[in-house]
């Protein structure tokens, strides 16, 4: 008979709306022109390039190139079919790719990009299958970083229309926000022709927010730091509930985001277990504290590289004590249960 795990008390999150304003930052550039330049070019040629962005850092590949996109899919040992995301530099490039684009999709990219913010439209001929997966959509994202900005514009004028980037590590693991955690993940994939952008620690920290817009009523198909809330006052329109059985999207699979180490949501922690949970939350004797956020947007900007630190430690059981919440609080359940789902190592 295994051991009964004791619940820690939840955090009920008092803190008031966060406004798209108050999730802005500076951002710090390693990278030289010239450096961003030559990486431009080398996916022009076909080669990948890992970048940062405000979220996770990405695995870029010319979105129009199906081997080099082809080449995404291999390095990240990632489900063929699985779609992948569009990156481009502005409102101005969304009419390449997508059409019959609604009103409230206008005012939601006016509104968030660049931000951490994908929309999800009528696909162009330009969006061809082995980036939607076979669906008739596309999603599309601007990134909010300034290096991820130049590395897309100097494409755009070298003749490139879009780089397609999902998350730069192995299917299912977790997400990078370092170009070290890249270089850890994908070092043993990558060819030597590739390139691995330093841009420092992703700001966000977590995946950006995924939005249908190929309905008359929007919806929600991936929480983010960008809420429902943003959202709703942006357009004027209450979204829809989600129904992920009529689209594929990035992040939609019941198990994602997970490290090597067993996550189990807030239950007390054992001698020997790390723990990741809000600074006023005390950490109990014989526990390796992973993470000490002050607020919800460090808890999200951490939560990655504390699940890397867990592993690196070859902890067993990584405990995350959630606030309880409908604003950022959403994204971050969202994320922890679906690393805690494994038919090996659930606990929640």
């Amino acid at each position: 008979m295994g051991t009964r795990r004791r619940r820690v008390s939840v955090i009920r999150s008092r803190s008031k709306p966060v406004k798209w304003d108050d999730l802005r930052m500076e951002f710090i550039s390693k990278c030289t022109g010239e450096t961003i330049s030559n990486a431009a070019q080398a996916l022009i040629n076909g080669h990948l390039v890992a970048f940062p962005t405000e979220t996770v850092y990405g695995l870029g590949a010319d979105a129009t190139n199906e081997k080099a996109v082809s080449r995404i899919y291999s390095v990240k040992g990632r489900p063929v079919g699985h779609p992948l995301i569009v990156h481009i530099s502005s409102i101005n490039k969304l009419d390449q790719w997508a059409t019959d684009i609604p009103d409230y999709a206008i005012k939601l990219a006016r509104e968030f990009w660049p931000g951490p913010m994908t929309l999800i439209l009528p696909r162009k001929k330009i969006a061809q299958d082995f980036i939607t997966g076979g669906q008739g959509n596309v999603g599309l994202r601007v990134p909010a970083q300034p290096i991820a900005l130049t590395l897309l514009k100097k494409f755009e004028e070298l003749g490139g229309l879009g780089v397609a980037a999902p998350s730069a590590n192995r299917f299912g693991a977790v997400s990078p926000t370092s170009a070290e955690a890249v270089q850890e993940e994908l070092g043993d994939y990558l060819a030597p022709s590739d390139l691995v952008l330093d841009g420092g620690q992703s700001q966000v920290g977590i995946e950006s927010t995924i939005v249908n817009c190929t309905n008359s009523i929007p919806q929600i198909l991936r929480p983010g730091v960008i809420l429902s809330q943003m959202l709703t006052d942006a357009t004027g329109i209450e979204f829809a509930s989600c129904n992920f059985d009529s689209i594929k999207v990035s992040g939609a699979l019941s198990s994602h985001y997970q490290p090597k180490a067993r996550v189990i949501i807030n239950q007390e922690p054992n001698s020997g277990d790390g723990l990741i949970a809000l600074d006023i939350i005390k950490t109990p004797k014989g526990v390796t504290r992973l993470s000490n956020p002050k607020n919800l947007k460090e808890l999200a900007r951490q939560l990655y590289a504390a699940f890397r630190y867990a592993d690196n430690l070859k902890i067993k059981n990584i405990h995350v004590n959630l606030p309880v919440g409908e604003g950022i609080e959403l994204a971050l359940y969202d994320r922890v249960y679906k690393a805690s789902q494994s038919t090996s190592k659930s606990i929640v």
